[in-house]
């Protein structure tokens, strides 16, 4: 099974480079119409010319590219998203909908091609350099309040001030604020934090990524139709081969400049 990439690499990895991912037999497969979110920037939006961009939707043209087949994508509303297969709307979606949330009796997964890792994140100039339990003992850290990130604290991190707040605003102003030394919380919306004008340049992640799935999910896959494992094969084809091309690196660092990884 493929691991993720050591911290400090910058950009994730879940792949397994021994394996070979045998070329499916496409003759079953007439085209592929992807769905995806309509407005949750990075991820897909539409831009300013009125056309979808993002992650998602650079990722999903790579693949498209590697299957010769028509594709087309089509984004949709998150509240009729879900329902798009069922109805006949699409044949795979894609989308930060997390494998462990979908219904297990309706859709069936590709291999993960996104996680999303906690981070801590400090202010600069901390002379911090790693993230353990010893080295954040006292320490106080924001966290949002009866979420996975507060509970993994409190099991794992046991001697560090834990200061739940109700948003991770409130805890990120906290920690700009000088009221918490850390603040932990999910690592992509952390890096957009730290890459955007809001955080004034303020502060920087300290150790590396947290990827444990009884904590924070298996991550994100492209979700197809129980019926459909032969689009499923050839899915994770495309995948692997946008990895091996490098192109998955490329647009993960265009998209996030700030890795969270």
């Amino acid at each position: 099974m493929a691991q993720d990439v050591p911290a400090g690499t910058g950009v994730p990895n879940y792949w397994d480079s021994s394996h070979r991912y045998e070329k499916p037999n496409l003759s079953e497969i007439r085209r592929i119409r992807f769905l995806t979110e309509a407005d949750n920037p990075p991820f897909s939006f539409i831009g300013a010319d009125g056309n979808p961009t993002g992650f998602l939707v650079d990722l999903t043209r790579a693949l498209c590219e590697e299957i010769p087949v028509q594709c087309t994508l089509q984004p949709m509303r998150w509240d009729v998203l879900l329902q798009g297969i069922e109805r006949g709307l699409g044949d795979a979606i894609i989308s930060t909908m997390a494998i462990d949330r979908a219904p297990a009796d309706r859709f069936i997964f590709t291999n993960r091609f996104l996680a999303r890792p906690a981070r801590f994140v400090a202010r600069r100039g901390t002379e911090l350099r790693d993230a353990t339990p010893e080295t954040l003992a006292g320490r106080s850290v924001g966290v949002v309040a009866r979420t996975a990130h507060e509970a993994y604290l409190r099991d794992l991190f046991p001697e560090a001030g834990i200061a739940p707040f109700e948003t991770a605003e409130e805890a990120r102003e906290a920690l700009r604020g000088e009221k918490v030394d850390l603040v932990f919380g999910d690592g992509i919306n952390l890096s957009l934090w730290l890459n955007g004008a809001v955080s004034g340049d303020c502060c920087r992640f300290v150790g590396g990524p947290f990827t444990e799935s009884r904590y924070f999910g298996e991550g994100l896959a492209i979700a197809v139709a129980p019926e459909g494992r032969t689009l499923l094969r050839a899915l994770d084809f495309a995948l692997a081969r946008v990895h091996r091309s490098g192109e998955y690196e490329e647009i993960y660092r265009r998209h996030f400049p700030i890795s969270f990884y």
